[in-house]
């Protein structure tokens, strides 16, 4: 018994295979972790460039007198916001008789406490203790025109006026400001009391009405506590002529409008006034209570109901806070902020102490994650590691300010092990794609190569056309290997023996459909030559009819390439006499109930036609009629023109044409299996075909359209006239 012999070529494709893959898979692997440690540096590399923006943005917010502000008033709480407790501004005092300055000093300090209804108040009082223990009130709210107590008048509810209550160390002091009017223009105030009328107004900011508020001190139940005003009390108001509500009802004027109107005053407090009159040594500036001073603010109109405006009012917005800064840090990140300098002017060292915790990552896999977080800190890293910390130096007008920015990059770990996590899902699924198409490759193809190798060769041996060859379509595995030369052997055979059938079978479908389109265009004109066989001229014409059917439709590939592809000879005919012929000849036709209407009234219609073709054209019409027409009803035949085409239209009552089929039925082939005369004889689909073919080529159009009562078919020709006429006279195509 003679062994075979084995060599390595035989193998060369399973061992190219289960390299591939096992190459695929690692490569696979290394290119996951080159890209985590890729991902790992960039992490990295982005975190200290968004450690350094987020300390650069904390540092511009500091900076920012809004920032001082937060700065110098740690005690601000965004969840208690009123009452109202004054703030220590960053600026050592406000021009309060100056609307525009006040406006800039509580806007760039950012201490307005923001309220529904587009209302605002800021309390506060300046750094500078030698300027006075004076609280300032400014801000604005929406009234319609102020206004003014009419003089040597004690009904201060006549006017709008204001309402102010301070609570400082144990001690109530109360005021109440009716608005008094102030021409303009008239010179600013000093802070030394000196002058006596309200700032002139830039042209570029017009204000509607500007006035004083005069305080007079009250008692608890609201009575005066003195005839004469205050002196210290200072305040003025403004309003702008801009409305801000939209516009008046019909009952109401436009000064009802809501207009914008700011105030500022400010307000002599006597415990402030008695710690400042204190020795330089003992001054304590600002008071160590200030934040549990209570301010309580009203802005009344007359007889008004319930405030314009109410310090006291829910849905408060507190101003820029310390705290505010958390949302600027990543989780890991701390923030910390103490004072440097004397604490007894500027408070406790610690200010606050931050930490980012809002985004951090949750893994939904635990045990997955901790193993890839190992995984991470174990590749290596061109980014320091551990934490990073940036020291700066904030100035105020009260001292200065240590901020300390921490950031840990084992966040930027922990953040990235966690996406990682959810990765190393889809490459476990690409493992096991990789390892299951293997598989499927060693059971279904590299086992089969042996026995497909010795079939081909079989198969080459015992005959190329044998019955087994048209079981294997192997074209895409051609190649110099085992299966592609199977696939050779099989592929040419197989070819040559399906391209004999397939133009075997083609030749017969166009023979049947060439002799079946040849009966289709004889059967009309011998029913109508056999209807006529009295008349001689009758049946010359339509003898020759039959013939130029033949003659199209012999020697040709197909029906419908010989009907694109006839000839017609184009002369002048009258479209009337014609139509009048058809009609005359329906019924012996078969076709009964032809109605023909003339509404043309041009005496001659002569249009470019061939007279056979556009009758076989009116015959497929007609017969189309006859078929799907309702039983008893008439076809109606109706001509129409005007000085440059004539058009017709051939209408029967029966069923409509589905709408997307209204293009369709003029296609070669196109037979409606509906038909209820299909048994009668064989329709094919090219009685419509026809038409629309001889129609272009006479220059003409024909088309199908659903009317109320069935479907009507429209046909257009063009007028022959003047030289025209004289050239188609002639039978010139």
């Amino acid at each position: 018994m003679t062994l075979p012999r084995f060599s390595l070529s035989q193998f060369r494709v399973r061992l190219l295979f289960r390299s591939a893959f096992l190459m695929l898979m690692v490569a696979t692997g290394t290119m996951a972790i080159n890209v985590l440690q890729t991902e790992k540096n960039l992490s990295y590399s982005n975190y200290s460039a968004s450690l350094a923006k987020t300390k650069a943005q904390i540092l511009a917010k500091l900076h920012h007198p809004a920032g001082q502000l937060a700065l110098l008033n740690p005690s601000i709480n965004p969840d208690q916001i009123t009452p109202l407790h004054p703030l220590l501004l960053p600026f050592s005092g406000i021009d309060f008789d100056d609307r525009y300055k006040v406006q800039q000093a509580i806007e760039m300090a950012g201490c307005l406490v923001q309220y529904p209804n587009h209302n605002a108040v800021c309390t506060a009082v300046g750094n500078n203790p030698l300027s006075g223990g004076f609280l300032y009130v400014a801000g604005n709210f929406l009234s319609s025109n102020l206004v003014p107590k009419p003089p040597r008048n004690a009904e201060f509810n006549l006017a709008h006026h204001m309402r102010v209550t301070i609570t400082a160390q144990g001690e109530t002091s109360r005021w109440i400001a009716p608005f008094e009017l102030v021409p303009t223009p008239v010179a600013n105030l000093t802070h030394g009391g000196k002058g006596a009328s309200a700032p002139t107004k830039p042209a570029s900011l017009p204000a509607a009405q500007q006035g004083r508020l005069t305080g007079f001190s009250i008692s608890a139940s609201g009575e005066l506590l003195s005839q004469r005003p205050d002196k210290e009390f200072r305040g003025w108001i403004w309003q702008e002529l801009t409305c801000q509500s939209p516009a008046p009802l019909a009952d109401q004027t436009p000064d009802d409008c809501l207009k914008r109107t700011y105030f500022s005053v400010r307000l002599p407090v006597e415990v402030f006034r008695q710690a400042i009159a204190k020795a330089p040594s003992d001054l304590v500036w600002p008071p160590v209570d200030l934040p549990e001073t209570n301010v309580h603010v009203q802005m009344w109109g007359p007889n008004a109901a319930a405030p314009l405006l109410d310090s006291n009012a829910p849905g408060a917005t507190p101003p820029f806070a310390l705290n505010d800064l958390q949302a600027l840090l990543l989780p890991g990140e701390v923030l910390e902020i103490q004072k440097v300098g004397d604490a007894r002017t500027v408070g406790p060292a610690h200010v606050t102490h931050l930490e980012g915790n809002a985004g951090a990552v949750v893994s939904e896999y635990p045990s997955l994650n901790r193993w890839i977080n190992r995984l991470i800190q174990k590749l290596p890293s061109n980014a320091p590691l551990g934490a990073m910390e940036y020291h700066d130096l904030i100035a105020t007008p009260l001292g200065d300010f240590n901020s300390k920015l921490t950031g840990d990059v084992r966040s930027v770990d922990q953040m990235l092990s966690t996406v990682a996590t959810r990765i190393a899902w889809y490459l476990g699924a690409m493992l096991l794609v990789i390892v299951f198409a293997q598989v499927v490759i060693e059971i279904s193809i590299i086992r089969r190569i042996a026995v497909l190798n010795h079939r081909a060769k079989a198969l080459i041996h015992s005959g190329q056309d044998g019955p087994p060859l048209s079981q294997f379509t192997l074209n895409d595995l051609r190649g110099a290997d085992e299966l592609g030369v199977l696939a050779g052997c099989l592929s040419d055979a197989l070819q040559r023996i399906n391209d004999d059938v397939r133009r075997e079978q083609i030749r017969t479908a166009q023979e049947k459909d060439l002799w079946h389109a040849v009966g289709h265009e004889i059967m009309s004109p011998l029913q109508s030559l056999l209807a006529l066989h009295d008349s001689d001229s009758s049946s010359h014409r339509y003898l020759l009819r039959m013939q130029q059917a033949i003659r199209v439709l012999y020697g040709s590939a197909s029906p419908s390439e010989a009907l694109e592809s006839s000839h017609l000879q184009l002369k002048s005919l009258d479209l009337r006499q014609l139509l009048q012929q058809v009609a005359a000849n329906a019924p012996s036709a078969g076709i009964d109930g032809l109605v023909f209407i003339d509404h043309s009234e041009a005496p001659d219609l002569l249009v470019r036609a061939d007279e056979y073709s556009l009758e076989d054209v009116f015959t497929h019409l007609l017969n189309n009629a006859q078929r799907w027409r309702t039983p008893g009803t008439p076809i109606v035949l109706t001509l129409q023109s005007d000085n440059t085409s004539a058009w017709l239209s051939l209408h029967n009552q029966g069923p409509h044409i589905a709408s997307d089929h209204l293009e369709q039925i003029f296609a070669y082939g196109v037979s409606d299996p509906n038909n209820p005369h299909k048994e009668d004889d064989e329709h094919r689909g090219q009685g419509l075909f026809v038409a629309r073919t001889y129609m272009a080529k006479m220059g003409g159009r024909i088309w199908a359209q659903n009317t109320d009562l069935g479907v009507e078919f429209v046909l257009t020709l063009e007028l022959v006239t003047g030289r025209l006429q004289a050239d188609f006279g002639t039978g010139h195509s």
